[in-house]
């Protein structure tokens, strides 16, 4: 017996099987192309083990997403509208492969490069007076496809972290709490624009939003990335308090049992190796230098790989710790260099070179970090991240079935 297919176009709870299943996307400006094909490589793994229809929303029990990690989140997640009822269907309005040509098509125009004579005035004009870019792009690109769907109402749940800047705290938006609060079940859009919205790049995000009971709670955000640019942790966290406080969707799982919970984190690429600052040349900056040197921003640029670095050392050591360590895949480039480095370089050329980076590190060792030295070393088995893939998809293709077949066992 078969499950319908509105059955099968949701992913069952981890209660029907014996994993947890994560996926969560950095965040990285148009450098969100790299997990773009990563997605589509892992995607279609998944579509020759369980059909053409099968997509990632169907097998991972959370998705989380930092600034442009939260935007693919949004993609994956949010329900295509049914066009004669107009009401929400239960498929997600993009599939991975599609993720690589939205951006392509987009980003130019959300990260527009003044040309002439003049370029280098307008950009320091922005700089005094604003952020470098509008973000009138990005806003319409982000209301246009997502529309009023909430947060409630993404197929799957959702973790997208952002940062107060009236209150100086993130603000982690989560399915599992706007199900519970509907304090937090914000518009999907409205997420977006304030995860996004990096300092200096594109301007914060003020909205309000209303309970059931018609209170209203004002947000000033900005950039996730300020709290956690690699969202993995913040996952791990909402789905850990999720089983402390026994909800039934979790089933009998215990907080400390590792070897239950499957982990895919994606980065978007780092400049760490690159040694592009040096203690001499930051002791002479002031503050502007800090904000903007050589056509990047160094503070930012710290801050981002610092966070995304530390997140990686601290879940390593736990899957470790656990005796789990199998059950984490990370999966990012460490060698970008000049352009290719840039959150916002959205020429033809730099987003060629994105997407073959992406395709180059599917064939590169699956790296770990070396918990004595901080390093990141390949592992002792040689494995390709593309077979790395092909092995979690495994995993996911028969967590699903079993699922499917305790939910019908259950009905029937």
């Amino acid at each position: 017996m078969a499950l319908s297919s509105e059955r099968r176009s949701c992913c069952l709870p981890p209660s029907y099987g014996q994993h947890v299943t994560i996926l969560s996307i950095d965040g990285g400006g148009v450098r969100g192309i790299i997990p773009g094909i990563i997605l589509a490589y892992l995607e279609s793994q998944l579509q020759e083990l369980d059909g053409e229809e099968a997509r990632l929303v169907d097998y991972f029990d959370v998705i989380s997403g930092t600034s442009t990690g939260g935007l693919i989140v949004a993609m994956l997640t949010a329900p295509e509208k049914d066009v004669k009822t107009s009401s929400n269907r239960n498929r997600p309005l993009f599939a991975a492969k599609e993720i690589v040509p939205f951006y392509r098509k987009h980003c130019p125009k959300i990260f527009p490069h003044p040309r002439g004579a003049f370029a280098w005035a307008q950009i320091l004009v922005r700089l005094v007076r604003g952020p470098k870019y509008n973000g009138k792009h990005l806003r319409k690109v982000i209301e246009d496809f997502l529309g009023g769907t909430r947060l409630t109402q993404t197929l799957t749940n959702v973790v997208i972290p952002c940062f107060d800047i009236k209150k100086l705290q993130p603000v982690i938006f989560s399915s599992y709490q706007a199900k519970n609060r509907r304090v937090t079940d914000a518009k999907i859009s409205d997420i977006c624009l304030s995860t996004s919205a990096a300092p200096t790049y594109l301007p914060a995000h003020r909205f309000t939003n209303e309970d059931s009971e018609g209170n209203k709670y004002e947000y000033n955000l900005i950039d996730g990335g300020i709290a956690a640019n690699n969202p993995t942790l913040c996952a791990i966290a909402e789905v850990t308090k999720q089983i402390v406080k026994k909800n039934p969707a979790m089933g009998d799982m215990s907080p400390l049992d590792y070897t239950r919970v499957v982990v895919i984190s994606l980065g978007t690429g780092s400049i760490r190796n690159e040694e592009k600052y040096d203690a001499i040349m930051a002791s002479k900056w002031g503050l502007v230098s800090w904000i903007c040197a050589d056509g990047s921003s160094p503070i930012i640029d710290c801050y981002n790989e610092a966070i995304q670095d530390i997140v990686d050392y601290q879940s390593c050591v736990v899957f470790q710790a656990l005796h789990s360590e199998t059950n984490y895949l990370r999966i990012d480039d460490d060698t970008l260099k000049g352009d290719i480095g840039s959150v916002d370089i959205s020429t033809e050329k730099n987003m060629d070179d994105l997407v073959q980076v992406g395709r180059a590190l599917l064939k590169k060792n699956v790296s770990r970090v070396n918990l004595e030295t901080g390093h990141y070393e390949p592992i002792p088995d040689h494995v390709t991240n593309e077979e790395a893939l092909k092995r979690v998809a495994k995993i996911l293709s028969e967590e699903r079935k079993l699922r499917e077949s305790r939910y019908l066992k259950l009905k029937t």
